[in-house]
């Protein structure tokens, strides 16, 4: 068989992926420089939805401070990582597609491609319901438990490490509705057995929303756990309208095992039942 994209030598593999990751790392660079440059517009934009609770400057923005002489630098340095991943997003899948592309099937291809797609805007959607729903309800709890006692020193690295874990936990719990979909399509649990089991799955969403709001606090638990539960329905929706008959086979085989274990159960009791009444025969 001639070689191809999808066979290459080892060698030429590594050197392909060698020159996917230096675009990758290049465009990370150019993109953390500019970004760098543009860091305070992009902190003061952070700090938006949660700026009412914190002190501001006379012209409006947010008033941070730094605790020490490498701390705006490691500061400019972080948030200008994370806006450059978030950015060149597109970029980076793309390098990622086009090396791993050419050695998948067609019938391979055709879920791979929609899956990234599906997957980044899922994570923006996390980031996007974060910062507009999320970071001011949290705050705002957050810096009520400091009252009566404490004043809370607008200390700028706490500040945005909060913010960018808030943004980056809610991208991946968002990412939730993609594995349901997946675990339906290709039954690994099939779509009736989630739906009988759905007093388990609401519990453990409920659980993630939990884990996942860093602040503990019970309004953005619940806030979490709305989001989650509206993505996992429509994951669940979409599983149906993608598998079709193919449920209706899942709810008839479900039935027939379940049908197995009550005769088997009533086997079982038939059997301890003459057990025990062979044992009470012996005894007389």
């Amino acid at each position: 068989m001639p070689i191809g994209p999808a066979r290459m030598p080892l060698f030429e593999h590594l050197g392909e992926l060698r020159m996917r990751l230096v675009r990758i790392v290049a465009v990370l660079f150019v993109a953390m420089c500019v970004f760098y440059l543009a860091t305070p517009t992009i902190i003061q934009f952070m700090f938006e939805p949660i700026k009412d609770f914190m002190p501001q400057n006379p012209d409006g923005s947010v008033a941070l401070n730094v605790l020490d002489v490498f701390g705006s630098f490691s500061i400019r340095f972080k948030v200008s990582i994370w806006v450059s991943i978030m950015a060149c997003m597109p970029i980076i899948i793309w390098q990622v597609l086009a090396f791993f592309l050419p050695a998948l099937k067609p019938s391979e291809r055709k879920w791979f491609i929609p899956t990234f797609a599906v997957g980044v805007a899922l994570f923006v959607l996390g980031t996007v319901f974060c910062y507009g729903f999320i970071l001011n309800p949290a705050v705002e709890w957050l810096t009520d438990q400091a009252g009566g006692y404490a004043s809370i020193f607008p200390d700028a690295r706490s500040w945005v490490d909060v913010i960018i874990n808030f943004e980056i936990a809610f991208g991946f719990a968002f990412e939730l509705p993609l594995i349901v979909f997946y675990l339906v399509v290709f039954e690994v649990i099939p779509y009736a057995k989630l739906r009988e089991s759905w007093r388990t799955v609401y519990i453990t969403l409920m659980v993630i929303a939990a884990m996942v709001t860093l602040d503990a606090s019970p309004v953005t638990m619940l806030l979490m756990f709305a989001a989650l539960l509206v993505l996992y329905e429509l994951s669940l929706l979409v599983a149906r309208l993608v598998l079709g008959s193919r449920v209706k086979e899942q709810k008839e085989e479900l039935a027939r095992e379940a049908e197995e274990q009550r005769d088997w159960a009533e086997q079982w009791e038939i059997q301890k039942r003459k057990i025990r009444e062979r044992l009470g025969d012996d005894e007389d």
